[in-house]
């Protein structure tokens, strides 16, 4: 009788192996991972303190800058300051700090904001920050992709832009966004890396959001230039640096199209066309994003990313430590149904920046860039094309703003 029932009992629903997989990501992870993830994280940051006397090269330049001000003198003088006056209230505050501080202080800071900004990106997607999903792909992120360690080397201030954005975002989707413009407006004083991020406000009609990302950054801009000396030195000198694209040190390293079209034979102007051109492309695929108007954090993600993605192919100069600040955000809805991690070219485009990946005649340091613009141009590519096209079951536009 008992196997008479089990005949007749209803089989059970077989898990398809995707969402098996998903759940096993969002269930908690052991103490192991947990443990190996802050050890990996606190080697990286030390490896930097040890072997640099200044938290980084990038980070040392902005020590100076700050020491060179609280003696008297002005910061731009030093045309690889290149940041607003605003942000020489915060490079006082490192130059004010015992060497020995800074040395440990700057690389530690680092890990932090690129930690921050991956829990802050996880949960925007609602992803509990002890899964498996977050824990093992920020330990994935810091061995298996370079951008992550040439960012804590160099001490870079994008490290700030890596948790503003998704932390933003996170606030945007929490429908806190005068609280979004705020941290935007920070963050674009330290560093005006996502100023891009002003079409986004625009799109959402968030017009004090914008107000607030736009008053910060001037306010303490014009604070700071109120008392420094030759504050114009940032038109006059910093800005005409840039548009030139930098100095020999900076070229080589520098992956916009801009840049590296003109080193593939393309004369400038030309290849500032082309720039411009996608860039705009960009945009436009960013605003078709946006007025899907499909709920989820899924649009605020994408529309932000493409925008910053299309900024970085024609600003100069434009890193691959750039990236930082848009992948791990793409990474972290991998979970999502219509994630652009879905595509395989999502991540052929990343594979040039693992660790010792090498390629004939690239190499060498000075030749870099012409991997981090093949990865910047892909993913810019597949992202539009996410971006662009309307998603299953949706109208291509709702009509909402």
């Amino acid at each position: 009788m008992t196997e008479l029932r089990d005949a007749l009992r209803a089989p059970e629903p077989e898990v398809p192996p995707i969402a098996a997989l998903r759940a096993w990501l969002l269930r908690p992870a052991g103490p192991v991972p947990v443990v190996l993830l802050a050890v990996v994280l606190f080697a990286r940051a030390v490896r930097v303190a040890v072997v640099s006397t200044r938290g980084g090269m990038d980070n040392a330049f902005v020590v100076h800058a700050g020491q060179v001000w609280l003696g008297g003198g002005a910061p731009y003088a030093d045309r690889r300051f290149l940041y607003l006056p605003s942000a020489v209230l915060f490079a006082a505050g490192q130059a004010a700090l015992p060497a020995p501080v800074v040395r440990v202080a700057a690389p530690l800071a680092c890990v932090a904001l690129i930690t921050g900004g991956w829990w802050c990106a996880v949960r925007l997607f609602r992803v509990p920050a002890r899964s498996r999903f977050a824990v093992l792909g920020l330990l994935g992120l810091v061995l298996c992709w370079a951008p992550v360690g040439h960012l804590v080397n160099l001490g870079n201030w994008t490290a700030v832009g890596a948790l503003a954005l998704p932390l933003a975002l996170l606030l945007a989707d929490r429908g806190r966004w005068d609280m979004a413009g705020v941290v935007l407006g920070v963050s674009v004083a330290v560093k005006p890396l996502l100023l891009p991020l002003v079409v986004l406000l625009v799109l959402a009609r968030r017009w004090r959001a914008l107000a607030w990302m736009v008053a910060v950054p001037v306010a303490l801009s014009v604070g700071a230039a109120l008392i420094m000396p030759d504050p114009g030195g940032f038109f006059t000198r910093t800005l005409p640096f840039l548009l030139k694209g930098g100095d020999g040190l900076m070229r080589p390293f520098d992956a916009s199209l801009p840049a590296v079209l003109p080193r593939l034979g393309l004369p400038p102007v030309p290849a500032a066309a082309v720039a411009l051109a996608a860039a705009a492309a960009g945009v436009l695929c960013a605003r078709l994003r946006w007025r899907r108007a499909d709920r989820g954090p899924a649009r605020l993600a994408d529309t932000a990313a493409l925008l910053m993605l299309a900024s970085y192919l024609v600003s100069r100069p434009s890193y691959d430590h750039y990236l930082v600040v848009v992948v791990p955000l793409l990474v972290a809805g991998a979970l999502e149904v219509d994630s652009v991690t879905r595509s395989p070219w999502f991540w052929v485009a990343l594979v040039p920046q693992v660790p010792q990946f090498t390629f004939p005649g690239l190499d060498a340091s000075t030749r870099r860039a012409f991997k981090d613009a093949a990865t910047l141009s892909v993913l810019a590519l597949v992202l539009a094309v996410r971006c662009a096209r309307p998603s299953p079951g949706r109208p291509p536009d709702s009509g909402l703003p």
